[in-house]
């Protein structure tokens, strides 16, 4: 069954798995009955928590919960979340960025899933059932070099492949503010100009956001959380629909604006 969509999604931070009080919850649980009730054959998930030289994927068997964060609430430590591997996925994903011009692909054995996948994975498909396979972004390259990361991987959309980058449209753990507090009027410019941007089929803006955006620095002081979504739009085509499918902020400055990217029929 071919899947005509993609999918961005602002993870947060890792207590979105145990705080009931953060809005986006509802958002991800909600996921199979509100946001998207095709069942996919399997899931590429490209995290931020996953930044290497060249691009990597995860050949496993059976994905481990990977642990990535440090202080956190002993409950948060305790969540499994370990559905198949992708084994044959990830030798897919190999196939085509290497096809598409990229000379190196690497693939990583041992790996799991991170919390920028598993978090939002354990509410929008708790069964654990459906294979994961991960694919690391480049932080050091830019927009355009994960956009056309996507359009390589679209192939994958017509063998029922589910492709959701995960990140947070705007990331700046240093500006964090008490919960409640309003949002800064640079993190509310950044998020309406990307909204802006994608629902107008601005890709190309947002290939090169650092010029094009108001205050790229402050909304993302480093490009981990954003390339996620570049590979989500390319995997959709540049003719693709872009709809913002949730929207919600929690320590002042963490976006969690998720978008779906519908590709023509």
């Amino acid at each position: 069954m071919a899947l005509m969509e993609t999918f961005y999604l602002s993870h947060g931070a890792p207590t979105l798995a145990i705080d009931e009080t953060v809005p986006a919850r509802k958002f991800f649980q909600s996921w199979q009955q509100s946001a998207y009730k095709e069942k996919p054959s399997s899931i590429l998930v490209i995290s931020a928590h996953w930044e290497t030289a060249q691009p990597t994927v995860n050949v496993v068997d059976r994905n481990d919960t990977i642990y990535d964060f440090y202080g956190f609430p002993k409950p948060l430590y305790q969540i499994k979340y370990t559905p198949p591997g992708a084994p044959e996925l990830a030798k897919r994903v190999k196939e085509l960025l290497l096809a598409s011009g990229i000379e190196h692909v690497d693939e990583d054995k041992k790996r799991g899933l991170d919390h920028g996948a598993w978090v939002p994975l354990m509410f929008m498909y708790p069964e654990a059932d459906i294979p994961v396979c991960q694919l690391s972004v480049q932080s050091d390259r830019d927009g355009t070099h994960h956009y056309n990361m996507g359009k390589a991987l679209a192939p994958l959309r017509e063998e029922g492949v589910l492709i959701l980058g995960s990140g947070s449209a705007v990331h700046n753990l240093g500006s964090r503010l008490p919960d409640g507090s309003p949002v800064p009027s640079w993190a509310l410019e950044f998020d309406n100009w990307l909204k802006d941007a994608l629902i107008e089929g601005r890709y190309e803006d947002v290939n090169h956001y650092e010029s094009k955006a108001p205050h790229p620095k402050m909304a993302h002081p480093r490009p981990d959380h954003f390339y996620p979504l570049h590979v989500a739009m390319g995997a959709a085509g540049e003719d693709s629909k872009a709809k913002l499918v949730h929207s919600s902020w929690t320590d002042g400055t963490l976006s969690y604006a998720s978008y779906q990217f519908t590709a023509p029929k």
